[in-house]
């Protein structure tokens, strides 16, 4: 946006000072003008003015105000930059604080570990009972959680990483499915969030992201807790 905006600014400054414009196919060290363009054009057509005909006070003015603008547009630019660079170092630094810290973001997908358990939770929309399938890579199922919902609102859950005969299961990414069936029978599928530990972040063009262990890259803005 900030190069259209100074070529357009050039090509209309060359108009006003009389003069034809570089050709924008030819060779060129830079392609925007300074103040020190602006003085130099304007010299040059103060020498080869026409003596019966000089440049009256009003364009003169004009000309010095175009070049006013143009520096202003320069400097806010140069403004705007800076900000940027505050802004994504403060972004590195706060995803910097969370590297090695559990976050529960929103996934279908948990990961066993060689040791421990997994934990997630739900959002219940009412009391009731709630069932976390678990699934391993090929789909089958190898276990099934169940936990009741006493109220709507958050329900944890947590996997021991074994399947439904006791057998502790191999390290590994699981899918898992939750649903939900109040009072009056009605089944609702559900959202699920697990808990990942933050190996290290990225800035991206659009904002941060944190590189889950084993789960890939989620926003900042998907963290629900921090542990």
């Amino acid at each position: 946006m900030t190069t259209a905006v100074n070529n357009q600014t050039n090509q209309d400054v060359y108009a006003a000072l009389g003069l034809n414009a570089p050709n924008s196919n030819a060779t060129k060290k830079k392609n925007t003008l300074d103040q020190a363009d602006f003085l130099r054009l304007m010299t040059e057509q103060l020498q080869h003015q026409d003596p019966l005909k000089p440049m009256d006070n009003t364009q003169m003015v004009a000309q010095m105000a175009q070049m006013s603008t143009v520096q202003g547009i320069t400097d806010l630019n140069k403004t705007v930059k800076g900000f940027q660079e505050s802004m994504a170092s403060d972004q590195v630094l706060r995803g910097a604080a969370l590297v090695g810290h559990q976050v529960l973001v929103p996934s279908e997908k948990l990961v066993l570990e060689k040791e421990g358990s997994v934990e997630g939770t739900v959002a219940a929309p009412s009391a009731g009972i709630i069932t976390v399938d678990v699934t391993d890579a090929t789909g089958a199922k190898v276990t099934s959680l169940s936990v009741e919902a006493k109220a709507a609102g958050e329900t944890a859950f947590k996997w021991d990483g074994k399947d439904a005969n006791g057998k502790r299961m191999e390290p590994g990414k699981y899918s898992i499915v939750a649903n939900h069936v109040d009072t009056a029978g009605k089944s609702t599928k559900l959202s699920t969030y697990v808990q990942a530990p933050v190996e290290s972040v990225t800035v991206g063009s659009d904002g941060l992201y944190l590189n889950l262990k084993g789960l890939g890259t989620a926003p900042i803005d998907y963290v629900l807790r921090v542990s």
